[in-house]
């Protein structure tokens, strides 16, 4: 993949992040997506689960900003997420989920509801809530139960995250 191909793909990504369509990714973004998950798996904020995803929402725009708002102004514009991923992300995707590791970690402790695990049902429910098309969705969720056992373990998500952002497909 060229280097405007793989643009192209991390640009397509960045209405992901972008939560409330404004144009830019910010702060509210990340804390909007984890009240909407919160309130998806009926899980309160102020109970240790709720203080955990926001605390790992908080991190992860911090992640994202130090890598890509360039100008300092709290926001992530489209051409500083694809310049952020571009220089800093294309040789080294783990480190993108390593920035995410702390939100998605919460994410598994909200979605996993019976303590064995997330299931790719409970997965899609993750995904939809996050905005992913529906259909998109469903493919995924089964995708990331790699081993096929029927619950997607932290390392499977962080790995099916960081390739979907910043990894060229072949």
């Amino acid at each position: 993949m060229d280097s405007a191909e793989y643009e192209r793909k991390i640009a397509s990504r960045f209405a992901a992040f972008d939560q409330d369509g404004n144009g830019y990714i910010d702060r509210e973004d990340f804390s909007g997506a984890a009240a909407a998950l919160l309130a998806e798996f009926s899980t309160t904020a102020r109970c240790d689960k709720g203080q955990a995803l926001y605390s790992g929402a908080e991190a992860f725009w911090q992640g994202m900003a130090g890598i890509a708002d360039v100008d300092g102004d709290q926001r992530v514009t489209r051409q500083e997420f694809i310049t952020g991923a571009v220089k800093r992300l294309r040789d080294n995707p783990q480190r993108f989920a390593e920035i995410a590791r702390p939100f998605l970690h919460a994410v598994i402790a909200i979605a996993d509801e019976d303590g064995g695990g997330v299931t790719p049902s409970a997965a899609e429910r993750v995904l939809r809530v996050l905005g992913v098309d529906p259909g998109v969705a469903a493919v995924a969720s089964t995708s990331l139960d790699a081993d096929g056992d029927g619950r997607i373990t932290e390392e499977e998500i962080l790995a099916g995250f960081a390739s979907y952002f910043v990894t060229p497909e072949p």
